[in-house]
């Protein structure tokens, strides 16, 4: 998507070269590099900012930490990559305190640096940076999307409608009770590309922020998933309930709580049973028009969830701070519970603190029988993952709802 710029801070020389060469053989050129930290801050500081920083974390002089924290702070990195022998529980800590900064961390390697991985996390990281300055042509936008609808930059809203009709779509996961009842769904918003097949969020809502489709892709997976909750009241005769992720941007738009109430009332679909989930929570600002903007979703009667709870700087901070209904546990520490204790015991701390606060509480990632029954060992919480029923198009939801159990209304 982008030509990559990337800094590796490493000592030992014949670790730098090799790691130097195997970027190189990976497409990757533009590359600093540095054998300490005083070396690295001069180089960033004439060359400016990068998009991946690859960082031991034990030098001769000094360590790391320094220069990752520097990276957060300053915003000169948008992607770490560790390369470290540091015991695992050392990496973690590292690795959390670098995402609470605001830093997407991507992996930890061991060294010596193996070409095969460091070839896969380069390909996941062009699916992940945060778009930059404009490095693009709008050709190029229509192109990744599929589109051909190729125009001068900006888009006709005509045409970024037309394209979004075409190409996007949402997928469902179903969220249970701990018995198995329905409890609703969570829309997954996806891109039909005409060469590539079916893409995911990670490839291609960068391009949509980059594009200034965000938004109107959000109202149109809203109006979509609206629409097959009115389908389903309509033959069974029950509300499903429907999770919804969206941007924190649109909170600063003063209408957007008056326009849903208006595509609400439209689908005739009670606002109690749409749910709002917020990803990278930490941006949010406790100003006025974040918290306004969340208090009029609640005065409309939605439900408010924090999508990345633990994950990327969200904190129970957030939790106290700003008017959230519910709270998800993510894949990352549900994922694997049955066998990891540390993991079973935030999962558990997570769902004690809710329970407290009378905040509802999702567990996602249920992969496996274990760590399902993990999760109910712990309380009470609903569940989403693979194991419970994997997304699916509308058509099959629909199936689906009809051979499961009685839903909560």
């Amino acid at each position: 998507m982008r030509s990559l710029k990337v800094l590796i801070l490493e000592d030992n020389p014949f670790q730098l070269m090799a790691l130097h060469q195997m970027l190189n053989a990976n497409g990757v050129f533009n590359v600093l590099t540095a054998e300490s930290v005083e070396a690295a801050r001069q180089s960033l500081a004439s060359k400016g900012p990068v998009d991946i920083a690859i960082c031991d974390l034990y030098l001769e002089q000094g360590d790391g930490l320094e220069l990752i924290r520097e990276l957060a702070e300053h915003r000169q990195a948008q992607v770490l990559i560790l390369l470290s022998n540091a015991e695992p529980d050392v990496l973690e800590g590292v690795a959390n305190m670098a995402r609470q900064a605001g830093l997407n961390v991507l992996g930890c390697l061991p060294k010596p640096a193996s070409a095969t991985l460091i070839g896969q996390l380069l390909t996941a990281c062009q699916q992940r940076l945060r778009p930059g300055p404009p490095v693009m042509s709008w050709e190029r936008v229509c192109q990744l999307l599929g589109t051909s609808e190729v125009q001068a930059q900006p888009i006709s809203l005509e045409a970024s409608q037309a394209a979004i009709a075409r190409c996007a779509s949402a997928w469902f996961q179903p969220i249970v009770s701990q018995s198995g009842a329905l409890q609703g769904v969570e829309a997954l918003a996806r891109w039909q590309h005409p060469e590539r097949g079916l893409l995911l969020p990670d490839e291609f809502l960068p391009v949509l922020e980059f594009g200034g489709l965000e938004e109107a892709f959000t109202w149109h997976v809203l109006e979509e998933v609206l629409g097959i909750a009115a389908q389903v009241l309509q033959e069974s005769g029950k509300v499903l309930p429907v999770a919804v992720n969206i941007p924190g941007r649109m909170l600063e738009h003063g209408h957007f709580p008056q326009t849903l109430q208006g595509l609400l009332q439209r689908f005739a679909i009670p606002a109690h049973s749409l749910t709002l989930e917020l990803v990278e929570t930490s941006r949010l600002k406790t100003d006025s028009t974040h918290v306004t903007g969340l208090l009029r979703l609640r005065m409309i009667g939605c439900k408010l969830s924090i999508g990345d709870f633990g994950v990327g700087g969200t904190s129970l901070q957030r939790l106290l701070e700003l008017p959230f209904t519910e709270l998800k546990i993510p894949p990352a520490f549900a994922c694997g519970m049955a066998d990891d204790e540390r993991k079973a015991a935030v999962v558990a701390g997570a769902m004690s603190m809710a329970g407290h606060l009378g905040v509802g509480v999702v567990v996602t990632g249920i992969e496996t029988a274990a760590d399902r029954e993990a999760v109910c060992a712990l309380g009470t919480a609903w569940l989403q993952g693979c194991f419970i029923a994997r997304p699916m198009n509308a058509q099959a939801l629909r199936q689906w709802i009809a051979q499961c159990p009685e839903f909560a209304t």
